[in-house]
């Protein structure tokens, strides 16, 4: 909750045109979006590619009873009367602003997360483990930009803690999320060529999430990841001994503070004949004071201990009991669109539909071969954002898969094609591999071939709509 004394004390351009309540009039969030706006929010109309939220700043306030408009927007237009309406100079940079301002006079502490793969579920179950002892506010979905996360501060109101996911396409994006959010403790889940379009190589990519390093107090670190862990040590050395942050260390195969190793998996009992879509991971898990738990994930994807041990040693240095923090995870059952687990048609499906890039997609294929039972059908869709990397990654991906006992490829989109051409050329003219231009295309192959007992990937990003092939 916030007032119109908090926009006025963040943004020395904001100007009360019109107020019922003066400056003491609450808000209890900030809205963007006249079609999900809820009585007691703030409109703060930014302006976009295509529309200015401006426009419709009178259907917001049919609704709730606020809002932030540019005073130019003001001096043009007639705007609803009886409502309090605030003037800025740059409705985005007072959104930003007025998160900033939130967040410092308040004695919350901030979790920023980072990474290539791996943000939005170590996000979610870093914030479960943690309301095992706090209020925990969280990044909303993967509102996880410089107009998400302000959005997401903004809601604060008795929260002892923000668990902020922070996404990244190009240098300096995580810089200005930090400003805002000044977070406390940092977590790095892996780095991965992801957005390379607008990064331009890896090294810039591991530059860009270690700007978090560069804004929190204490870092936790994928310890297996060498290439991370590399310049997060050599970061650090370069600091002066007061100024070194405190790294705290997860692995499955490194030393590490908080380490892992699985000691049963449990497949999903669909692929087994069986209605429980549910699957199982059990790991040993290994305390920084040497203590040895059993840590039980009921989620798809071996990699998703990595990020269960990542929210454990957030849970470690908020002083959450151990035991809380393993039952917050055995709890946790994932999130919607990101490897899934559905029946089609008597298969086994993960569906996995948010979004694709080269680790992704490799980290989803394992998955599809460790659960087959029968065939292993991968379906999966261009990777975006790569830029002049592209080519060479959907290559890598085709002659990568060729090697595993992948039986069917259905490759979808432009891009896919290379995949398709690399996958037949190792494997051999007569293979399973089909090339689809569409999602439709790629709907109509499957259910051509699709049999009871198959095990099945759907990989891609939302901008494919690959979520249409299974409707």
């Amino acid at each position: 909750m916030f007032s119109v004394l908090d926009i006025l004390d963040s943004d020395p351009t904001a100007t009360v045109s019109s107020s019922n309540g003066g400056a003491n009039t609450t808000f209890d969030a900030v809205s963007i979006d006249t079609r999900s706006i809820q009585r007691g929010e703030l409109f703060v109309a930014l302006k976009g590619q295509n529309v200015d939220g401006a426009v419709f700043v009178n259907d917001a306030l049919t609704r709730t009873h606020g809002a932030v408009i540019t005073r130019d927007y003001a001096q043009q237009q007639n705007v609803q009367a009886g409502s309090t309406i605030i003037t800025v100079d740059d409705t985005l940079r007072t959104l930003q602003s007025l998160a900033r301002h939130l967040r410092v006079k308040t004695a919350l502490n901030v979790i920023g997360i980072t990474g290539t793969n791996g943000k939005t579920t170590t996000k979610e179950m870093t914030a479960r483990v943690l309301e095992k002892r706090f209020m925990v506010l969280k990044t909303k979905g993967n509102l996880n930009n410089h107009i998400g996360l302000p959005l997401t501060l903004t809601s604060m109101d008795r929260h002892d803690v923000a668990v902020l996911e922070m996404g990244a396409s190009r240098r300096g994006d995580i810089q200005q999320l930090c400003e805002i959010a000044s977070p406390d403790i940092g977590i790095i889940t892996n780095i991965g060529p992801g957005h390379l379009e607008g990064f331009g190589s890896i090294e810039s990519v591991r530059a860009g999430k270690l700007e978090l390093m560069d804004s929190a107090m204490g870092l936790i670190a994928n310890a297996d990841d060498r290439f991370l862990m590399e310049a997060v040590l050599d970061k650090n050395n370069q600091l002066s001994s007061t100024m070194r942050k405190r790294v705290i260390t997860y692995a499955l195969h490194s030393r590490a503070d908080i380490t892992a190793r699985i000691i049963n998996e449990v497949r999903p009992a669909a692929a087994m004949g069986k209605d429980d879509l549910t699957p199982t991971l059990r790991a040993e898990v290994r305390l920084p004071d040497g203590g040895v738990r059993e840590m039980v994930l009921n989620v798809a994807g071996a990699f998703n201990l990595y990020n269960a041990l990542a929210a454990l040693c957030a849970g470690h240095l908020m002083g959450v009991d151990v035991d809380d923090a393993l039952a917050a995870l055995t709890e946790f059952k994932g999130i919607a669109m990101r490897l899934e687990i559905r029946k089609h048609r008597g298969a086994t499906v993960l569906y996995d539909v948010y979004n694709a890039n080269p680790a992704s997609m490799m980290e989803a294929v394992k998955e599809l071969v460790r659960l087959r039972t029968s065939r292993a059908i991968a379906v999966v869709g261009d990777m975006l954002e790569l830029g002049p990397f592209s080519k060479e990654k959907h290559s890598e991906l085709g002659r990568w898969m060729s090697q595993l006992p992948v039986d069917v490829l259905i490759a979808v989109g432009e891009s896919m094609k290379i995949t398709t051409q690399e996958f037949i050329h190792h494997r051999g003219e007569g293979c399973q591999a089909y090339h689809a231009k569409d999602c439709l295309s790629a709907r109509e192959i499957l259910n051509d071939i699709i049999s009871v007992d198959d095990a099945i990937l759907i990989k891609g990003s939302r901008s494919n709509k690959m979520e249409t092939i299974l409707e």
